[in-house]
């Protein structure tokens, strides 16, 4: 058999922009096409502005991955790419590739694609190149067999994937994690994979080095925030992304026990409209205890249809501010101009569900101000997308694998701390499964 040749163009050393190529002679395919999240300097990468420059500036400026063909038209193309999630860091660049290269993902990840084109400017899965997989069903393209399978991650429809080629059996576990809503989801994963021989566990280690050994789970976060809205003297503004459907359910489930209504923007609710066609999530809609509100930047762009479905369950501010104990309302920093007139409402509470890396950024700052002026307080209410270091211990452990390769980590060198058998492998430099 020939060496199955794996290639991380993006991801041995940082957090974000993942990309691996996979080989098996003639045969390639390629794991996720992620924009950096950070830039040589570990500044914050500016995607928006990147991705208005053209693709040649893009490779020069090693933005772009020098996959073979991917994106130039001197070599044949990969036979496929596969996505393991929807988040920018992994999927962010799929537009810029050739066209003619199907692209393989669940389809909750191309739904999660969908609604961020609509509502977040990002960019849709070109429906002719959109291959569904199926967790657990395994899919042929030339040498090589790959099964997805679900995984617990801050996004909905995420999948790891399990590679056969040439005799070589690869773990590829996308971004993951086990104090989530769905732990079962890990466990199926260990079972699928018990008794087999791994050659290659290629495995996220966002969380080596951040101090997070250990945390909190997604349940814990449901029982503080109830806490926090039952606490709260006035409206509750809970701001996180509506791609996270852990997360969206757990501030539903917060805000229920602390018996006030939901107000979802247009987003969320057409994310909830999306997903609960294919399992139970809580239905938009004023019997749920849900009420859709459209905020200002949402009104501008017209959109109609999306509006004409949720109107039965359309709340106005105005309605919110009548009476701002009865609910907790989903927020975006844009919404203090746009639609609060940049004035908070009075003594309002601010729960904030993301990455505290963003706090810097001018609109957190900014808001935070403008909530100290009206009297109101700012808490953070979030857990971790990505497994904490015990929880990736445990699962390395469990694979058992001949070696492991780590991705997605700014410190793959802690790594060794833990096992003999890591292979560290740099940027765009292949290694041979042999």
């Amino acid at each position: 058999a020939m060496p199955v040749r794996v290639t991380i163009h993006r991801g041995t050393n940082e957090i974000g922009g993942s990309c691996v190529e996979l080989a098996a002679g003639a045969d390639r395919i390629v794991l996720d096409l992620g924009l950096p999240l950070v830039d040589p300097n570990r500044e914050p990468f500016d995607g928006r502005t990147a991705l208005k420059k053209s693709n040649e500036e893009l490779l020069a400026e090693r933005v772009i991955p020098a996959v073979p063909g991917l994106f130039d038209t001197e070599h044949s193309p990969p036979h496929a790419i596969f996505l393991s999630h929807a988040h920018l860091d992994h999927a962010g660049l799929i537009s810029r590739s050739r066209p003619e290269v199907p692209v393989f993902a669940t389809a909750g990840t191309s739904q999660m694609m969908l609604a961020a084109a609509v509502f977040a400017g990002q960019t849709s899965l070109d429906r002719n190149r959109f291959r569904e997989v199926v967790s657990g069903r395994a899919v042929e393209v030339g040498a090589f067999r790959i099964t997805p399978y679900a995984v617990d991650h801050s996004v909905y429809g995420s999948v790891a994937f399990l590679v056969v080629a040439e005799g070589k059996t690869l773990l590829y576990s996308g971004d993951f994690r086990d104090h989530g809503r769905k732990p079962g989801m890990t466990r199926d994963l260990l079972a699928a994979v018990k008794g087999r021989t791994i050659d290659a566990l290629i495995v996220e280690g966002t969380h080596f080095g951040s101090g997070r050994e250990a945390g909190q789970t997604e349940h814990d976060l449901e029982a503080d925030m109830t806490e926090l809205i039952r606490t709260a003297p006035a409206l509750v503004l809970a701001s996180f992304t509506p791609l996270d459907l852990d997360r969206l359910v757990t501030a539903y489930k917060a805000t229920r026990s602390a018996g006030r209504t939901f107000v979802a923007d247009a987003y969320a609710a057409f994310v909830l409209h999306l997903v609960g066609r294919r399992v139970r999530v809580p239905k938009p809609q004023r019997a749920a205890g849900i009420r859709v509100y459209f905020n200002r930047a949402f009104e501008r762009r017209g959109l109609t249809k999306i509006r004409q479905q949720f109107e039965a369950d359309r709340i106005a501010l105005s309605e919110i501010l009548a009476d701002p104990t009865r609910y907790v309302m989903a927020f975006r920093p844009s919404m203090t101009r746009l639609d609060f007139g940049d004035e908070l409402p009075s003594r309002c509470r601010c729960l904030y569900g993301y990455w505290e890396g963003y706090l810097t950024r001018p609109d957190w700052v900014t808001l935070r101000e403008q909530l100290a002026t009206v009297g109101g307080d700012f808490i953070p209410a979030h857990v971790s997308g990505h497994a904490y270091v015990e929880d990736i211990l445990k699962f390395v452990t469990a694979v058992n694998a001949r070696t492991v390769i780590p991705i997605h980590t700014f410190e793959p060198q802690l790594f060794q701390d833990h096992f003999p058998n890591v292979t560290r492998l740099a940027d765009g430099v292949p290694h041979d499964l042999i």
